[in-house]
């Protein structure tokens, strides 16, 4: 089994990047999506951010309220380290468990980690090797003005909690430039697989 640690900025592409690596024959674990349960009602992280952050922080069906949590958090280092302290571990045990089903149904499995913050979290030695998708900083910012209808400010204040790719070029082992069309993403995409296989052979 091989582990892909997929990584990116926000609006990067990184989904479009993942879907096709799924097409291809990979495993995806999501992050994001893990980050969700681990914070269902009652579940222990959901427990620590009501009892950190109080009622308030949650909606009328007791999940908590996610746009109001990232208002808190993303203009406040101190706030978002805290968060992630309480997330991260719950998410990185989720990772390990499902990755032992995923290997004892194929061994040979390539398996993409598709984590957000991977090397802002030091997690890379969870993973045999890391992808990174890039875009220029200017089209990651109008991208994501497009995709969640919000200013130019806000984007900025997203982008600026996360490590720019810039510098997560220096922690990439493999680089996806995303910032042309669909096509030539996919064939990155194509010649990254390409040679994965060779090396898992």
């Amino acid at each position: 089994m091989i582990i892909i640690g997929l990584t990116g900025g926000i609006a990067s592409g990184k989904s479009t990047v993942a879907k096709m690596l799924v097409e291809k024959g990979a495993y995806l674990i999501d992050a994001d999506q893990l980050a969700r349960e681990v914070v269902e009602p009652g579940r222990p992280a959901w427990r620590a951010i009501v009892e950190w952050l109080g009622e308030s922080i949650l909606l009328p069906d007791r999940n908590i309220d996610r746009a109001r949590l990232a208002d808190i958090v993303f203009n406040d280092p101190v706030m978002l380290d805290r968060l992630n302290k309480i997330v991260h571990p719950r998410v990185g045990s989720r990772f390990l468990a499902l990755s032992e089903q995923i290997k004892a149904q194929n061994p040979e499995a390539v398996v993409v980690y598709d984590i957000p913050l991977l090397i802002e979290a030091g997690m890379q030695e969870m993973v045999d090797l890391v992808l990174l998708v890039y875009l220029p900083r200017e089209s990651q910012i109008s991208r994501l003005q497009q995709r969640d209808g919000i200013s130019r400010s806000e984007a900025e204040a997203r982008l600026n909690a996360q490590k720019p790719l810039e510098e997560k070029k220096e922690d990439a082992d493999v680089i996806i430039d995303n910032s042309g069309t669909i096509a030539e993403t996919a064939r990155q995409v194509d010649q990254f697989w390409t040679k994965l296989k060779k090396m898992t052979k």
